[in-house]
């Protein structure tokens, strides 16, 4: 059978990446800290030389099928490069996007409930190069630092979505794992966000915000400075989801 997509095209126009988008996929996460099964959103494309009409797609779901579905981010570089030789491309790039959950044990009562963090992997192959970038979404409480001190008792607080992606290459792909982002992200906000709470933990999650109170700026520069003490190449997004004024609050960090 004639395949169009491979023929020579003449218009002499190299496209930067081309591919799949939107597949959803089971995949079991394993990365020595965390394994959970989950179902991905996952993207594939390559870059597509000049003199190529059409990337072969029905093969990145195969590379999905066969290279992603036991994903350990530590191994990502290698299917890249399976990728990369499988679809004859100068540079690959795969995404994958995915819901993780960990367990959260309320302070006081001890009550055990689960919180799902946003994570997404983002690896790109050029030319035998590689790196990867891991980001990880977590939802924090923030406490005003202004709202605090002006007011007789009491002060507003909110949830935040805070947003860490550290990047990693060569030998190293993945040298901050979930688990550890997580509990860098929960340690710069004033409390954490627990889904099951009885009365006596509500109380000591509210103080707790009470004694750390930290504006939108606090927390991007204390993440960025946590990355900073370990060598990170980094990013941050911050945002209060404000609870007394009609917009949000952001911040953000690249470091």
């Amino acid at each position: 059978m004639h395949d169009i997509q491979n023929e020579t095209d003449s218009r002499g126009i190299e496209i930067d990446d081309v591919g799949i988008s939107s597949l959803r996929y089971p995949l079991c996460f394993e990365d020595g800290h965390l394994r959970q099964e989950s179902i991905a959103e996952i993207e594939v494309t390559v870059r597509l030389q000049r003199d190529r009409r059409g990337t072969h797609m029905s093969r990145m779901v195969a590379l999905a099928h066969k290279h992603l579905r036991r994903f350990d981010p530590r191994k990502l570089p290698h299917a890249l490069k399976v990728g990369a030789d499988l679809l004859d491309a100068p540079a690959i790039a795969v995404t994958i996007d995915v819901s993780l959950s960990t367990t959260v044990v309320a302070p006081a009562s001890g009550e055990e409930s689960c919180r799902v963090h946003d994570v997404s992997f983002e690896g790109r192959w050029v030319d035998g190069d590689t790196t990867v970038t891991t980001s990880v979404t977590t939802e924090v409480t923030s406490l005003c630092p202004c709202s605090k001190a002006i007011s007789d008792y009491g002060a507003h607080n909110q949830r935040s979505r805070v947003k860490l992606s550290v990047t990693g290459g060569g030998d190293n792909p993945y040298p901050f794992s979930v688990q550890e982002a997580i509990r860098l992200l929960e340690g710069c906000a004033s409390a954490p966000v627990v889904p099951l709470v009885k009365r006596p933990d509500e109380r000591v999650l509210t103080m707790q915000a009470y004694d750390h109170p930290v504006f939108v700026e606090d927390m991007a520069r204390d993440i960025s400075q946590a990355c900073r003490e370990r060598g990170l190449i980094h990013a941050v997004r911050v945002r209060n989801l404000e609870s007394i004024h009609s917009h949000d609050a952001v911040a953000y960090i690249s470091g």
